[in-house]
């Protein structure tokens, strides 16, 4: 039996909502009835979709018609976001990573523990079709064991960068909690514990302000291991230009290889290539469903936990919580070291 669609709103109406979630949700079958954003222009665009439009939460979390909010401001904001939601009874959908501090995260787990609601970080790239193929394949065993996890997921994001906003609050270290690895890293570190099925035990980090005219890192390099012993070397940054290869995805293993290109992102796409390891040779994995979206295959595996229909362990507070916690003490450690070095 096909079950009702599940009734969205959104909180923090910018371009990642407009352009990929909002219409991922209705891809996904489900409807968006309602949003919220202190821009005027954000609340007319929404309004001409036909949607309700907000100022702030407080009203949002309390729309009777609303079940489920997806939470897409910058990080600051998303504790009062997600507090909000939480204590209305709403279930959570909230973008990485999971607050701007180590401090926030904490008091928007408790929160969403006390209020019982469903809760999920945004890791779209563990609904990319490529990456669900790839995870498929190791698990069948196609890489024998597998030895080590190595990403490549770079950006040019210049100082003037605002995507029609006025703001670029990436690069501000109040408003973001950090730069390129704040926000690029913990999609790779979810990844690997998607990938191998276990989290990354061990992280050490550097951080480079190396190109770009901001306070914050414009790239860093992190080195993990899982608790079985998969090595990680994830690469992130604010400062490759955009026509260069920057989005890499290779996992090696004792039999083999598979490299997914230009997979990582928030579009469906990109390659995935099996190298064998005895012979050399290469040939295509089949990726199925390649075309569809990371963000309506999420919205749809959310709504399924939502309801009851898919299996709610896809998204775990406590997973997210220990990403953000590994993340924040690496990154703290060398935020030390780093002002230390430069002073």
């Amino acid at each position: 039996m096909k079950r009702e669609p599940v009734r969205w709103g959104i909180a923090g109406f910018g371009w990642v909502a407009r352009d990929f979630m909002a219409p991922g949700i209705r891809a996904a079958g489900e409807r968006l009835v309602a949003v919220c954003d202190p821009d005027p222009d954000a609340r007319r665009a929404a309004e001409a979709l036909g949607l309700r439009a907000y100022p702030g939460i407080e009203v949002l979390s309390v729309d009777a018609q609303v079940e489920a909010i997806y939470v897409a401001t910058p990080n600051h904001l998303h504790r009062p976001m997600v507090e909000a939601a939480a204590r209305g009874a709403k279930a959570v959908l909230c973008e990485k990573p999971m607050a701007a501090t180590l401090r926030d995260a904490e008091a928007m787990a408790a929160t969403v523990r006390g209020s019982g609601v469903l809760y999920g970080t945004a890791f779209d790239q563990r609904h990319h079709p490529a990456h669900a193929a790839l995870r498929v394949a190791i698990r069948d065993g196609t890489l024998g064991t597998v030895t080590a996890i190595r990403i490549a997921y770079c950006c040019w994001l210049g100082s003037d960068w605002t995507k029609g906003t006025g703001d670029n609050w990436r690069a501000d270290a109040r408003q973001a909690g950090g730069g390129a690895v704040m926000d690029l890293a913990p999609h790779g570190l979810d990844l690997a514990e998607f990938l191998t099925g276990e989290p990354v035990a061990d992280l050490a980090c550097l951080l480079q302000r190396r190109v770009q005219a901001y306070e914050v890192d414009d790239g860093g390099v992190l080195v993990g291991r899982t608790a079985s012993g998969v090595l990680l070397d994830l690469h992130v940054s604010y400062n490759c230009p955009e026509a260069l290869p920057r989005r890499r995805l290779e996992v090696l293993g004792t039999k083999g290889q598979l490299t997914a290109t230009d997979t990582m992102g928030q579009d469906p796409g990109g390659t995935l290539v099996f190298t064998d390891g005895a012979t050399g040779e290469t040939s295509p994995l089949a990726v199925p469903d390649a075309e569809a979206s990371p963000f309506a295959r999420q919205v749809r595996a959310f709504s399924d936990a939502l309801r009851g229909t898919g299996e709610v362990d896809v998204f775990s507070l406590d997973r997210d919580f220990g990403t953000m916690r590994l993340l924040a003490a690496a990154y703290m450690h060398e935020e030390e070291r780093f002002g230390r070095a430069a002073g």
